[in-house]
């Protein structure tokens, strides 16, 4: 795609390591056209990485004073990471990123990208050891994440891979592992959202390509799914990570204002 556009990074606002001019400053030096500030949606079962719900109206401002003063070098725009089981509303916001990252139990909600052992814990304990029913219950929950969030674009469609280089828990070439994905797949297809090529755990050192893989990237693609590029970054050093490796996947640009 021509442009750079990075619509995926997260503040200090959740769990970002930065404020967020000090993100907006870095999108310009990095020569971006446009640049998202993400905040990850308030979640009341957990609140240790979201932001809290007294501060969504301090960072909707924040970003619209970003807006006007960097008007003249960069675009920049207001979103929101909605996860599935966030009861927050999104108005107010210029683009809903909608995210999968916990698995709902009965009345428990387990992290999906906690760390490994979490999610091995989650296999042993919830599913018997089914590790495989662990992951057709992700991927179920994905498929839903257009009908909840109303999402303009999937984030990390395979976010239950993050730890699948370095403490692999099953089987990513396994025949249950294929079907799943692809139901949850052909289930957003439709709706015609766009699907990220997110760099975030390639620059966190978790792995060694984007989520999704370069299989189900193909297969989105030749859907006609839209793809574009996203680095979540959580600092600025981050922002745009991998874009000159990986551009060559996406198919789509965004632009959050053609939706008003």
């Amino acid at each position: 795609m021509s442009a750079l556009r990075d619509y995926h990074m997260h503040t200090c606002f959740c769990d970002g390591k930065s404020d967020m001019e000090s993100m907006v400053v870095s999108a310009v030096e990095k020569g971006l056209e446009c640049v998202g500030i993400a905040v990850h949606s308030y979640t009341w079962f957990d609140e240790s990485y979201c932001i809290s719900r007294e501060n969504i109206p301090r960072f909707i401002s924040l970003a619209g004073e970003m807006k006007e003063k960097y008007a003249e070098r960069i675009r920049v725009f207001c979103g929101v990471e909605q996860d599935i089981y966030s009861e927050e509303s999104t108005e107010g916001f210029d683009y809903v990123i909608g995210s999968v990252h916990y698995l709902k139990i009965a009345d428990r909600f387990l992290p999906v990208d906690e760390d490994a052992p979490t999610q091995r814990s989650i296999i042993r304990e919830v599913f018997d050891g089914d590790a495989m029913g662990m992951v057709r219950s992700y991927f179920d929950t994905v498929g839903e994440v257009y009908e909840r969030t109303h999402c303009d674009i999937v984030g990390h469609f395979d976010l239950v891979t993050k730890f699948i280089e370095k403490d692999p828990a099953f089987d990513t070439a396994s025949d249950g592992y294929l079907r799943s994905w692809k139901e949850a797949a052909d289930r957003l297809l439709p709706s015609k959202a766009l699907f990220e090529i997110n760099t975030g755990a390639i620059s966190r050192g978790y792995r060694s390509g984007p989520y999704p893989s370069e299989d189900i990237i193909s297969y989105l693609s030749g859907q006609g799914a839209g793809l574009i590029l996203s680095s979540d970054a959580h600092s600025p050093d981050d922002i745009a990570y991998g874009f000159g490796t990986y551009g060559h996947l996406a198919t789509a640009e965004f632009d959050p204002s053609a939706k008003h």
